[in-house]
């Protein structure tokens, strides 16, 4: 009966170390610094060797950009923000502090790069190769045709 109620004060204590923090969000486009409304913010908790606990939470801005929660406990946390329309953010943050608050500047889609598009860096590129001697010109492989 002592090893048992020793352990159960034991987990009371540790709980009781544990400190939590009150986070607050604000999410913005990065273009012009107007809020994102309606944004999942996703925290998950995440273990000393760096990957993610199986626990999360996920929250949504207001009309400002911003939405909050009481609770986080000190240590890393993931955020990740997803909006329609926007690049997906994710970054790992420490938290250190009771209180903390987080800006996160969401940035519009990249287009994607095509190989069929011509491309200025790639042109540059090809000129620097087009005065090399034939000798330090990159090896090019014969074309193999399908028998």
């Amino acid at each position: 009966m002592f090893l048992i109620g020793l352990g159960v004060t034991l987990s009371a204590v540790a709980q009781e170390d544990e400190q939590y923090a009150a986070l607050a969000f604000v999410v913005l486009r990065d273009y012009n610094g107007k809020p994102v409304k309606n944004a999942s913010v996703i925290m998950h908790p995440v273990r000393k060797n760096g990957k993610q606990k199986n626990s999360g939470l996920q929250l949504k801005t207001n009309t400002e950009g911003k939405t909050s929660f009481d609770g986080v406990p000190y240590g890393p946390l993931r955020v990740q923000v997803l909006a329609q329309g926007f690049q997906t953010f994710g970054e790992d943050y420490v938290v250190n502090k009771p209180e903390m608050e987080i800006t996160i500047k969401l940035k519009r889609p990249q287009g994607q790069y095509s190989v069929y598009e011509d491309h200025p860096e790639q042109k540059q590129e090809d000129k620097k190769d087009e005065s090399k001697p034939d000798d330090q010109k990159p090896e090019q492989k014969p074309e193999q045709k399908p028998q």
